[in-house]
């Protein structure tokens, strides 16, 4: 009778497949043929499938709820209405109601379009402790081909009463044991949730103890017996209590325990764990009686108050069923076996009793492994090779990663090394991007490996990693930088024409054309050098080049700046100082102030035959361009007529005699001397003196000998005075006769420049000063010398400072008193 009612149904699928007319033929048929109907052949609705008519629409999911135990056949909801199809429709389009778990709990009338239980539902069985409790369904129509997504939600009644895991529970209470003490007592589980689950505890009535109702780390509720008063053995040893559990059903439901409470003897110690708390992880492969630890609890009493059995203390009715515990040993066995996916791991309290009734508190931590055996994958979608530098949050990848195993052993883990500077962004689902998290530079750093590290949650985890190169492209960021912040260059004069005297270097550090360097001079802030004609620079290497020969005495030193400037876009540039010293060479020989050796007629210096050792004849004036050392002269005496009736000071050129002149020397005498410098190789010029002795030159400054009056001539005293008298008047007249005719002459014979009197015109030029000090005089001394063409008469004009504060020590004292004299001879000593 099956086989007749499913080959009907074939036959009714396959007709209504060719004439939706079928459809509504076949409406007559039984509900028992209707169920025949849900156990279709799944190739009739494939090949529906293939035929072409799929068209799936989406439509919100619809819930419907419905209170567990109702009875096979309870009438859920009117699915036509809510599906806003016609009471025939159903049936002429197939419509069918399949469970998530593949278990037919719903029924669908498709004459009238109502939904109706299959079968009795029992909410704890289905769902358990979760709440709420859905059971999803998809409602498939076809013709067009067509789902709906519905729940229902299976709503608690009060079926189950709290009950306790054991009827009697025993607690061994020291004497000593003050008022509020805590005693947690064993949980009673009630399947139900909600309101109809356990609300609270009671005890029976009693002087000692009151029970309170706590809520433990997972949410459920549990007693805790306070001690109210103090115990007394002796007067009783035993107290037996009704502990109730009472949930929040109407009516509510309640389960009794008995508590029996042993008061002990004082015991001082409880046990303590050694390790508590424990963690243990356990693959889910496991069989039952497999070992999962084992606990330890020491206590530090002796014999009976020493001995420590263990428990399981708080446990849930999973735990109860799961985990068993040996009270002398303290190990914990499997019970049953585990599965991952309805429970991850156990929280298991532990309780350590001694023989005196003290107890410790412990704690295992349970967690369930799941098996992994594949490792996760990762598939680049796109890929950037090269990032320029400065760009932030470039995205340089995107990748997909995933795990074929479920659960945690599926959930899968990215990352990249933390001291990148890179970021991975989660964009959709398993679709990661790694973008750049700061700007980067390619100066400090040109290439990334960046190893991207895919990891699931599996124990032992399993890992893929994947390795990107990045390369940094340069941008120009970087100003050439000069090696040192300033730059001093010693070059010698009269170098050679593109005399390499140094370089500039300058370093970029960004790359390519971006740090490709290019030097150049820079305009002077003085306009008056003319830099270009100075120095050239090379372009490429910052090589420094003297274009001319250096004049040191006419340019020392002069200060211009370099650019750097690199290539890039926009190009970037710096300067720097450079300073260069020109080096002093001895090119300069020393030259003569006095006595000038280019006059048309030499000078003579006059010295008095009567002259002391030591006499100053006169002084040798010279002055060196040059500088430092090389300006340093000497003087020395190459030549005299008389070798020992002279010398020279070396330092200052002063000519002295150096002893009393006799009849015998010559009363003309030339003198070579010659002016050095101390250069390296020194150079030297000569001067030559010509020194004229006369008789009686300085006699008006001599002391007169002492002659005895004679007494015969004292009558013609005033005789004698009167002529000496009249004959100085004539003789003062003659001289100043013969003087103004000598000069006339003198002035004469300059203008037609054949006179014997060589008189340097003006002051000497400026850039002829001594600047070492050795010695020499400076630029504002003027020597005039003359001699008078005749026989016996000449002027001699001495150094005439233009400083007034200079005086000449040199000079004996007479002269210095008085600045006029005159000889024998008739000449003229003025000291200007």
């Amino acid at each position: 009778m099956l086989r007749v009612l499913q080959r009907r149904s074939r036959s009714s699928a396959f007709q209504s497949f060719g004439n939706s007319k079928g459809l509504a033929a076949s409406t007559h048929l039984s509900l028992m043929e209707k169920l025949g109907k849900v156990h279709l052949n799944r190739q009739v609705i494939a090949f529906i499938f293939m035929v072409g008519l799929v068209h799936v629409c989406s439509e919100p999911t619809t819930q419907y709820s419905i209170l567990e135990e109702s009875e096979s056949g309870s009438f859920v909801a009117h699915l036509a209405k809510d599906l806003r199809l016609g009471a025939g429709e159903l049936a002429a389009r197939a419509a069918r109601v399949v469970s998530d778990d593949y278990k037919q709990r719903l029924l669908l009338d498709p004459e009238t379009g109502d939904l109706l239980l299959r079968e009795k539902l029992d909410r704890e069985e289905l769902c358990g402790s979760v709440d709420p409790c859905v059971l999803p369904f998809q409602v498939s129509l076809e013709k067009p081909v067509q789902y709906f997504q519905g729940e229902l939600l299976i709503q608690d009644i009060n079926d189950h009463a709290p009950e306790f895991p054991e009827g009697e529970m025993l607690l061994n209470i020291p004497e000593n044991s003050q008022p509020g003490t805590l005693l947690p007592l064993n949980l009673a589980q009630d399947l139900d949730v909600g309101s109809n689950g356990l609300q609270q505890y009671t005890v029976s009535p009693n002087s000692h103890f009151h029970v309170l109702t706590r809520n433990n780390s997972e949410g459920k509720k549990y007693p805790e017996l306070v001690q109210d008063r103090a115990l007394d053995r002796e007067e009783q040893a035993e107290l037996s209590l009704t502990l109730t559990a009472v949930d929040g059903g109407s009516p509510p439901r309640s389960g009794t325990a008995l508590v029996r409470i042993l008061i002990m003897d004082i015991n001082d110690n409880a046990p303590e764990f050694v390790n508590s708390p424990y963690e243990v992880q356990v693959l889910e492969s496991s069989p039952p009686g497999s070992p999962v630890l084992t606990v330890l609890a020491r206590d530090a009493d002796a014999g009976n108050f020493g001995r420590v059995s263990y428990g399981l203390v708080q446990a849930s009715d999973e735990i109860w069923k799961t985990f068993s515990i040996n009270k002398v040993t303290g190990e914990i066995r499997l019970k049953k076996e585990l599965d991952f996916e309805k429970v991850k791991s156990y929280h298991v309290k532990i309780e350590a009793t001694d023989g005196g009734g003290l107890t410790g508190k412990g704690s295992a931590l349970i967690e369930v492994v799941d098996v992994n055996d594949n490792a996760p994958e990762l598939t680049i979608s796109s890929l950037t090779s090269s990032v320029p530098e400065n760009a932030p949050e470039t995205i340089i990848s995107i990748f997909r990663v995933g795990d074929r195993d479920s659960g945690e052993n599926g959930k899968v883990v990215c990352s990249i090394p933390e001291n990148l500077p890179f970021i991975l962004k989660s964009t959709f689902k398993n679709f990661y991007t790694l973008v750049t998290e700061s700007p980067l530079d390619r100066e400090s750093r040109a290439e990334y490996n960046i190893t991207i590290t895919v990891s699931d949650l599996g124990t032992p985890r399993l890992t893929t990693q994947h390795t990107i190169t990045v390369q940094v492209s340069d941008i120009n960021d970087n100003a050439p930088a000069f090696t040192q912040t300033s730059y001093t260059m010693f070059v010698r004069e009269n170098n050679s024409p593109a005399l390499h005297i140094g370089t500039i270097s300058a370093t970029d550090s960004d790359s390519g054309s971006n740090a490709h360097i290019t030097y150049s001079l820079l305009p002077p802030h003085d306009p008056q050098l003319a830099l270009t004609s100075l120095v050239s620079i090379n372009a490429d290497n910052g090589q420094l080049f003297a274009l001319r020969a250096f004049d040191y005495e006419a340019l020392k030193a002069f200060e211009f700046s370099v650019g750097a400037t690199d290539r890039g876009s926009p190009a970037l540039s710096s300067k720097v100082l450079v300073s260069v010293m020109v080096m002093d060479d001895n090119d300069n020989e020393p030259f003569v102030l006095y006595p000038l050796q280019n006059a048309s007629a030499s000078c003579t210096e006059l010295l008095p035959r009567a002259a002391e050792p030591g006499y100053l004849v006169t002084k040798v004036v010279a002055v060196d361009r040059d500088s430092g050392q090389n300006a340093w002269l000497s003087f020395q005496l190459l030549k005299a007529t008389e070798p020992g009736l002279f010398s020279v000071w070396a330092h200052n050129g002063e000519v002295r005699t150096t002893r009393l002149l006799s009849e015998r020397d010559v009363p003309k005498h030339r003198l070579v001397l010659l002016v050095k410098d101390n250069g390296d190789p020194p150079r030297s010029a000569s001067v030559t003196l010509h020194v004229l002795v006369v008789d009686g030159f300085s006699q008006p400054y001599l002391p007169l000998p002492e002659v005895a009056l004679d007494p015969a001539h004292e009558d013609s005293e005033l005789t004698l005075y009167l002529v000496i008298a009249l004959a100085s008047v004539s003789l003062l007249f003659l001289v100043s006769v013969l003087l103004f005719v000598g000069v006339r002459l003198c002035r004469k014979a300059r203008a037609a420049s054949l006179g014997g009197c060589s008189i340097p015109e003006g002051h000497f030029p400026g850039h002829l000063v001594d600047v070492s000090g050795a010695g020499t005089l400076s630029q504002s001394y003027q020597y005039e010398v003359c001699l008078t063409g005749d026989s016996g008469t000449g002027e001699f004009k001495f150094l005439k400072p233009i400083l007034p504060n200079f005086q000449d020590h040199s000079l004996r004292p007479e002269m210095r008193e008085n600045p006029n004299s005159r000889n024998d001879w008739g000449l003229d000593i003025q000291l200007k």
